[in-house]
């Protein structure tokens, strides 16, 4: 009998068809917390929050997962203590435990308690066991919810809510766990000032400039506070672009600054999960001053009449300041025109005499250079342009993620055979 023999590329093929096989199950298993509360109001202030603490992106980031959420009236009980926002997160982190409780395993718990560590616990700000929450099968079938050092139970399981099989479950308990501790006043991070953060990672060009401008430097120093978020060109994409700068009048220089920061904090997971208009710093009644948010997938880009910038990295992203870097500057179109199609070469005398005469005269060109993108506007009033220019939150097997599996098998049969 004759054996068959493989080809050689089945060697290569084989493991590649392997890890396809492998990053389909892992994306299949993907999921996104605020998506998944977003489709139950009675919890939109705890899906909030986690956004506004980001604690939010820590769950998505982690597996084997339990997210204990209350409703909104029971947020309203914790809001009215007006913690400060760290202390905020702790008491959050206090009801993400790091194991996979669904109802059924609630039910059965062996000897009928058990101990669970939190997102507390495993940040290092619980002193001691705090950041424990004993989890206990109580009479009549209710489950109760405490943290380890509290002799009193008075948290209950309530429903669950959703989840992917021992990866994470959400569930609702009936109000928020007590805790002295994860409730104690924590500090904040130090000020930052917003010229030297953007100096020391990559944005010096534009971080210099903006110190030229007071007026500018001075609102966004004084917005930070408040919430901001600061888009910031790379040094190479701002220094080439100082030539176009310098040929602004003072109040187009203060506006092209300003247009490239928001008055609102927003976390890359918001970036990465809302498209849609953002006004800016610049925006000013009829003078719009806005950009389009788009996100696909990991990629977020800011999209102008004029021009699409990627966001290629984050400086820093701590409530109440975000600052990314971008890999183009932010062109209004409000201080430059877009781009006027090339016209085509004119034709040379010998290849015009050759050519059919027209019965209609040719329409004089619309265009001229200095209407190209190249020559901006003096200032927003002097030369406005005129042109205008997965909802459960995590990746099931419907169709077409079934077509894929049993197409990537197929293939791994073929090439094997």
């Amino acid at each position: 009998m004759q054996l068959r023999q493989y080809p050689a590329r089945t060697a290569g093929t084989l493991p590649f068809l392997l890890l396809l096989v492998l990053a389909f199950f892992a994306t299949a298993h993907a999921h996104n917390i605020t998506r998944i509360l977003a489709k139950f109001p009675e919890f939109s202030t705890f899906n909030h929050y986690l956004t506004v603490t980001h604690l939010a992106g820590e769950i998505n980031r982690r597996t084997t997962i339990t997210v204990c959420a209350v409703d909104n009236a029971a947020m309203s009980s914790l809001l009215a203590k007006h913690l400060p926002l760290y202390s905020l997160k702790n008491v959050l982190s206090l009801h993400v435990l790091l194991d996979y409780f669904d109802a059924k395993k609630l039910h059965q718990i062996t000897n009928g308690t058990a101990l669970a560590a939190t997102l507390f616990q495993a940040t290092g700000s619980a002193p001691g066991s705090t950041g424990f929450v004993n989890i206990t099968d109580l009479k009549g079938g209710k489950v109760g919810f405490a943290p380890e050092n509290s002799e009193l139970i008075d948290a209950y399981f309530v429903k669950g809510v959703e989840g992917i099989k021992y990866n994470i479950s959400v569930i609702q308990i009936s109000k928020i766990l007590p805790s002295e501790v994860a409730a104690a006043p924590t500090p904040g991070p130090a000020a930052v000032n917003l010229t030297s953060a953007m100096s020391a990672h990559g944005c010096k060009v534009f971080a210099d400039t903006l110190l030229t401008i007071p007026d500018a430097e001075k609102t966004f120093q004084d917005g930070v506070d408040g919430g901001m978020t600061v888009f910031c060109p790379v040094d190479d994409v701002f220094k080439a672009f100082l030539p176009k700068y310098k040929n602004l009048t003072a109040s187009g220089k203060t506006s092209l600054l300003e247009y490239h920061g928001v008055p609102v904090y927003q976390s890359m997971a918001t970036l990465k999960s809302n498209n849609g208009v953002m006004n800016t710093l610049a925006t000013d009644g009829a003078k719009k001053f806005d950009f389009t948010v788009q996100n696909d997938g990991e990629d977020v880009t800011l999209q102008t009449k004029i021009v699409t910038a990627k966001i290629t990295g984050t400086l820093l992203d701590e409530d109440p300041l975000a600052i990314y870097t971008i890999n183009k500057v932010l062109l209004p179109k409000e201080l430059f025109k877009a781009e006027a199609p090339t016209p085509a070469p004119a034709p040379s005398p010998d290849e015009a005499a050759d050519a059919p005469k027209s019965s209609k005269k040719k329409k004089k060109a619309a265009s001229s250079p200095a209407d190209s993108a190249d020559s901006p506007a003096n200032s927003p009033d002097e030369d406005p342009a005129d042109q205008t220019a997965d909802e459960n939150g995590a990746v099931r097997f419907d169709g077409k993620g079934f077509g894929s599996l049993v197409l990537c098998v197929w293939l791994l049969v073929v090439t094997v055979l």
